[in-house]
């Protein structure tokens, strides 16, 4: 079975509600959604204030439209800025639950989905000690916005896999998940992974890299468990190739716990000022990417 481009890599006849902001993309496949980058078309709500993502041309075209057509938000990280409530703020944060059939979806329960996005840092970034990028969250009603920040309280009522870069760009997906033994066994299995349960857990730290000045495509599927069961998913692709799958894991303990779509944050941090960017610098984001997950049965 034919498979989509590298922002949503997963066979054709399992994708369901579909969208993306690449023009390319939506013109070469007409069952995915064309949506544009604006905040109404793809339900941006919680946006962190003193922040903006302006819609803009980037510097090169991204991998999904090299007609030079796409358009990309604009992450602004000014020297001296970490961490989102830091004194000097940077990057942006906001979280997407996509348009509204994509939403209805999730709202109706969807148990997996793929998301996808492609980000190009500027010439010469410097990674300093790391930062935060986009990825899925979700949980149960207005918990499922608070599983971050070193939170542990109710952390089985949430999930969130954002990614992270590292010095020199080393990448890794950053995983806030109940914390439960089988959970811990599951992330440790992947190469490269470190546990603090007082933060995220650095999955496959190191296993790929971002390079400055070089587009880099990323999805994330998430695949729920059934309540009782130790069955969820969270599998991490880089540039359209699978770059590990966790199996085994527990992502809700109630079923009325739901995948609630993108948290798309970026900024530089830690906590601490020895995180923060050491001068003005930029990076992008396009082909903002979406689609529920099904068996494929019948297709």
């Amino acid at each position: 079975m034919a498979e989509y481009p590298a922002l949503l890599p997963i066979p054709s006849n399992r994708l369901t509600h579909a969208f993306t902001s690449s023009p390319s993309i939506s013109q070469h496949h007409p069952t995915i959604a064309p949506t544009p980058l604006t905040d109404k078309a793809l339900g941006i709500h919680k946006i962190t204030s003193g922040l903006t993502h302006a819609v803009v041309s980037p510097p090169t075209p991204p991998p999904s439209s090299a007609s030079g057509s796409a358009k990309a938000w604009e992450a602004v990280y000014p020297a001296g800025s970490y961490k989102p409530s830091g004194p000097i703020k940077g990057g942006f944060g906001f979280y997407l639950s996509g348009p509204e059939r994509f939403r209805e979806a999730l709202e109706g329960g969807a148990e997996e989905v793929v998301v996808g996005y492609e980000v190009l840092f500027e010439d010469g970034f410097d990674f300093v000690k790391g930062g935060k990028l986009p990825g899925v969250f979700g949980g149960m009603g207005e918990l499922a916005y608070r599983c971050t920040g070193g939170r542990k309280e109710e952390r089985c009522k949430c999930f969130d896999f954002r990614l992270m870069f590292r010095k020199d760009g080393a990448g890794e997906l950053y995983a806030y998940a109940p914390l439960t033994a089988s959970n811990e066994r599951a992330f440790l299995a992947v190469p490269g992974t470190r546990v603090n349960n007082d933060y995220g857990i650095s999955v496959g730290r190191g296993l790929f890299s971002f390079a400055a000045g070089t587009w880099t495509t990323v999805a994330i599927r998430v695949k729920l468990n059934a309540v009782g069961a130790e069955d969820g998913q969270v599998e991490l692709f880089i540039d359209g190739r699978s770059l590990f799958r966790v199996d085994g894991l527990t992502l809700r303990e109630d079923a009325s716990a739901r995948i609630k779509g993108m948290h798309f944050q970026t900024f530089f941090g830690g906590s601490t000022p020895d995180w923060a960017s050491p001068r003005d610098q930029r990076a992008w984001f396009a082909g903002v990417s979406g689609a529920c997950v099904g068996s494929g049965e019948g297709a």
